[in-house]
């Protein structure tokens, strides 16, 4: 059974003129698989991440995540399953400013009220991971954009969800510090077979992931799967991204190592 399935959903913002953001849009997503969401400026990338998290409801179509339609819970019990379910990552971190890099990791622990002892134990085998130990009392005006973004992944992973959603992670780093950042998301999803919806704009971020969905103007438009050389799969993204309309010209000359 895929751990997320939508069916047909769609969304109407109303409004002086109803816009439609996501129009019948119907996949599915397997335990452990790293997607990532593709589409031009407009095409509802962010607002179908906003649907799968609980934040925005559907006007129309089905969601299930983990067998079940989240959106029939109470609100209570709603806040509860998005806290204890799901992860996320942004493109600004969200990090509190005056909390340190430990105190933002933990913060899902602290909000479920789990014990000192475990929350310490999470910390240390997170912070280890992602090579935050020596950063652990700073607060984020003292750290780089990488270092940020890093905290921001340790807060998404330290309660265990069963899927982290991602928006546009690596939007604000310089390309080393995205780099690391692709490749401690590809080695959480190949360790922990956590489940990673990832959207973004960047074609080098795709090449990381096992398949890549493109909507456009909120439909499903084409989807690819990785193959054994990042390169040729990184090759063929830009080449649906040309099928799209997006603006590719200053892309097609990126190497990846």
């Amino acid at each position: 059974m895929p751990i997320l399935a939508l069916e047909d959903v769609t969304k109407v913002y109303e409004g002086k003129v109803a816009h439609l953001a996501i129009n019948q849009l119907s996949f599915e997503v397997e335990k452990g698989e790293f997607l990532a969401i593709m589409g031009p400026s407009g095409s509802g990338k962010t607002t179908l991440l906003n649907i799968i998290s609980t934040i925005d409801r559907p006007t129309s179509g089905c969601i299930m995540l983990n067998g079940f339609n989240p959106l029939e819970l109470a609100n209570n019990d709603l806040s509860l399953f998005r806290r204890r379910q799901l992860g996320f990552v942004f493109q600004d971190f969200n990090l509190l400013p005056a909390l340190t890099v430990e105190e933002n990791m933990v913060l899902p622990l602290t909000l479920d009220g789990q014990s000192v002892d475990v929350m310490k134990q999470r910390v240390r085998e997170i912070a280890e991971r992602l090579d935050l130990l020596p950063i652990l009392e700073k607060r984020p005006s003292e750290i780089s954009g990488g270092q940020a973004q890093r905290t921001a992944i340790g807060r998404a992973l330290i309660h265990k969800p069963s899927i982290i959603l991602a928006d546009e992670p690596t939007g604000n780093l310089d390309s080393k510090a995205a780099r690391d950042v692709l490749e401690i998301l590809s080695q959480v999803n190949k360790e922990s077979q956590t489940t990673i919806i990832m959207v973004t704009h960047d074609p080098i971020a795709a090449s990381y992931c096992d398949r890549v969905l493109f909507i456009k103007d909120g439909e499903y438009f084409n989807e690819i799967y990785k193959d054994d050389r990042r390169q040729t799969f990184f090759q063929r993204i830009l080449n649906v991204l040309s099928l799209l309309g997006g603006n590719v010209n200053d892309l097609s000359t990126i190497r990846l190592s």
